[in-house]
């Protein structure tokens, strides 16, 4: 396995600094895009508050199964110039799709082998990439079928519902009355009440849209794993997903999994997430992915790609 250098050239000419994991073993690999959630965050799934380190490991178990990883730094993160709160969700998804391209039109990669992984946000990208014809995999890591409001509502009810119930309610009707207001905004970035600059834009985008139309227009083969105690998204979102993707898709609700991929064995909390934090992403998710994206992905003229990369190597 190698790392090397590769930069996405967005439609408005924007660098997208990024990685490309190489397997070991003679090219061309099949390859996965890998998109992570919301925010500032870099090609590892990281910001400055929140370290999911989702990249390398996500990575090293795809390249074990003979595929290749990219992942970039967000607008306005890493060494990818702008900045992250102008950077609309539809503007998410066009740089997604520009992944896409560059993967299908690199030597090493194998145009007619492209997966992609979401997670969270990267998720609800994934689906849409789903409809395109390059696209040959789908995995969807706490992803939801509804509409972003719907789905950012039970997100409020969830986390808050440990809460004594005055101050759960006084929470939820703040968090009401803040999306209200954003919805109506007309910028790219604004203050809510007095508060720290947010992305305007991106919250107006996602809350709208509805990835329902986005699952039901999927072509590729498609795997959803969500965990039990994710507080983010809710899990019973699995089924709607399964029923909306022609010819169905693979579903998997993990015991104990929570929104960040790793297992709690305690009550559901964010207040948790600093501690989960310190331990790894859980290997049997990374074992289910690489595993499935292997079966999907892998199929080359004289085998799998590890049985390809076996006999080169032997």
């Amino acid at each position: 396995m190698r790392n090397i250098d590769m930069t996405v050239i967005a439609d408005d000419a924007v660098p997208l600094a990024g990685t490309l994991t190489l397997p070991a073993g003679p090219g061309p690999h099949p390859a996965v895009l890998l998109l992570h959630g919301s925010g500032p965050i870099d090609r590892e799934g990281n910001s400055a508050k929140l370290r999911l380190d989702l990249g390398a490991p996500m990575a090293a178990a795809l390249a074990a199964e003979g595929i290749a990883v990219l992942r970039y730094d967000r607008r306005g993160t890493g060494e990818t110039p702008g900045d992250w709160r102008a950077a609309g969700f539809t503007g998410n998804r066009e740089d997604a799709a520009a992944a896409v391209r560059a993967l299908a039109a690199h030597a090493d990669i194998r145009a007619d082998a492209i997966g992609v992984a979401g997670h969270s946000e990267g998720a609800l990208h994934a689906m849409a990439l789903g409809a395109r014809p390059d696209v040959s995999a789908v995995v969807l890591l706490a992803g939801f079928a509804r509409t972003g409001e719907d789905a950012f509502r039970w997100q409020i009810r969830s986390v808050t519902r440990g809460l004594p119930a005055p101050v759960r309610r006084l929470v939820r009707a703040l968090v009401a009355r803040q999306l209200d207001r954003l919805e109506h905004t007309t910028t790219d970035v604004t203050r809510v009440a007095g508060l720290l600059p947010m992305n305007a834009r991106w919250m107006r985008e996602m809350l709208r849209h509805d990835t329902r139309a986005d699952l039901a227009d999927v072509r590729a083969p498609v795997l959803a794993v969500t965990g039990e105690k994710d507080l983010q998204v809710d899990p019973a979102d699995l089924d709607e997903i399964r029923r909306l993707v022609p010819g169905g898709a693979e579903v998997h609700r993990i015991p104990g999994l929570t929104h960040l991929l790793r297992r709690d064995e305690g009550a559901p909390s964010v207040r948790s997430y600093r501690r989960l934090l310190r331990e790894p992403v859980d290997a049997d998710v990374l074992g289910l992915v690489a595993d499935w994206l292997g079966r999907r992905l892998g199929e080359t003229p004289g085998g799998t790609a590890r049985e390809t990369e076996r006999t080169a190597s032997s």
